[in-house]
């Protein structure tokens, strides 16, 4: 299957750069994948739109304000910018994964000074993290914590989002529920979610159950193989708790359905499903505790957790359009986005939103 079989036109001015408004005010486009239908609503409408009984399965991973910029201690050229680092994954007491623009260009033994703290690019050879295009590792002098970041690091927007951070992102661009601390990139489906809409959903008989899915270095990297079948997805941590996995466990075998929110979701989901084979794989379980995934899900792909799916919208050629199309099938999403461009919806992360039945 090729990579260019899920292109689309996106006019740049579709892709949101600031989030709406005020949180939760975003459009909403219906897709029924069974009888290749779509309507347009509002996220708002989501209680009276989502059958009773249905489990809605939420990522509370936190993003970090991991990106940082440093000063290289040789010094550079008079007026040079500070380089830009984002933390992706500690690897241990002083060592982080990082990407950086023009990764070739920092040397092993580089030192870069962020805040009082100094931090060296170790060998290539000696780079645990090293596991992609543009990745590093750097030792910083002392441990980088979290408690220190929140006070010098910044949110970590997309590429696409052509603008610093500013004050009002770092709470918008983490949802309301978010938890424990991990993600490089915000779970973005999740950011349309207030506490009065998850109390309204509750009321009106949905169920919600939160999984933690920590997002990592495969969030920025494209596609860059012409067979989708090429390329390689990087391993993300996922936790399942025990009575979180009972009780979607539970939903499935009274057949009710599991909503996942977000992609990430989905693939946590996807991931820790197990079908019990002795039933004719008519049952299964999941798998608790501590995991890791590498899936990638594209057309072809069997869903054996997840019934519903509400997600943005994705960009061209990406992992999460596929998965969506593996989804809801790819004529139709393709379709869909398309519909989506001409009713001028909102695109990515501060983005309008779908919900898949």
């Amino acid at each position: 299957m090729q990579t260019d079989d899920f292109t689309f036109e996106l006019p740049e001015e579709l892709i949101a750069q600031h989030p709406p408004s005020e949180r939760g005010q975003s459009r909403l486009m219906v897709m029924d994948r069974k009888t290749h239908r779509r309507y347009h609503r509002m996220v708002r409408d989501l209680p009276s739109l989502i059958e009773p009984g249905t489990l809605m399965v939420f990522n509370n991973s936190r993003v970090r304000r991991a990106r940082i910029a440093g000063l290289s201690e040789a010094g550079g050229k008079p007026g040079e910018k500070p380089s830009e680092f984002l933390l992706v994954k500690r690897l241990d007491e002083l060592c982080w994964q990082v990407m950086a623009k023009h990764s070739k260009r920092r040397k092993s033994g580089s030192r870069y000074l962020f805040d009082g703290v100094c931090a060296e690019v170790l060998p290539a050879a000696a780079n645990p993290g090293g596991e992609g295009e543009g990745t590093l590792t750097l030792r910083f002098d002392r441990p980088i914590d979290d408690a220190w970041l929140d006070i010098h690091g910044h949110i970590p927007l997309p590429p696409y989002i052509k603008r610093a951070d500013s004050r009002d992102d770092s709470e918008r661009y983490q949802t309301v529920y978010a938890k424990d601390h991990g993600s490089a990139a915000a779970p973005t489906a999740g950011l349309h979610f207030t506490a009065e809409l998850l109390a309204k959903l509750e009321q009106a008989g949905v169920q919600s159950e939160f999984i933690t899915l920590h997002v990592g270095i495969g969030t920025f990297l494209p596609v860059r193989t012409a067979r989708i079948e090429d390329h390689f997805m990087h391993e993300e941590h996922y936790t399942i708790s025990d009575e979180t996995a009972r009780r979607i466990e539970q939903a499935k075998a009274e057949g009710r359905k599991i909503l996942a929110v977000g992609t990430t979701s989905v693939r946590t989901l996807e991931s820790a499903w197990q079908e019990n084979l002795s039933s004719g794989g008519g049952g299964g379980s999941l798998r608790r505790g501590d995991g890791s995934t590498a899936i990638f899900i594209y057309p072809g792909y069997r869903f054996k957790a997840v019934d519903a799916m509400f997600t943005n919208f994705h960009t061209p050629k990406s992992t999460l359009l596929m998965l969506v199309a593996a989804f809801a099938g790819r004529d139709f999403a393709l379709e869909s986005y398309s519909e989506a461009v001409q009713e001028r919806y909102r695109f990515f992360s501060y983005g309008d939103a779908c919900l898949i039945v």
